[in-house]
């Protein structure tokens, strides 16, 4: 499913740490356009039943049933001051699904 850098599990667990009643890490994905993808990361209190769930280095990540195919090969980063970032395997022009998406 999706690749959890060091640098961004240190800092989801940073921020679990300081709201410890939501441990689960949920993305999702929403299309804005035929080539542009926003994604979204927010705590959570509990993993919802049509969930696809994931352990990433200690880290209860979980992503909707519908979007889990298209996680496949993405990697989810972290920088200062940048925030996060998501990063997907290379494709060409045509099948691409994805945009770069910097969160804070």
């Amino acid at each position: 499913m999706i690749h959890v850098t060091p640098a961004a599990s240190f800092k989801l667990k940073t921020l679990i740490l300081e709201h410890p009643d939501d441990p689960v890490v949920r993305i999702t994905l929403k299309d804005m356009d035929e080539r542009h993808v926003v994604f979204s990361i927010t705590l959570e209190n509990r993993i919802q039943a049509d969930d696809v769930v994931q352990d990433c280095d200690g880290l209860t990540v979980a992503v909707g049933a519908e979007s889990a195919a298209r996680m496949d090969g993405v990697t989810l980063d972290h920088s200062e001051p940048e925030g996060f970032c998501f990063r997907h395997p290379p494709q060409d022009e045509e099948s691409s699904l994805f945009g770069e998406s910097d969160l804070n």
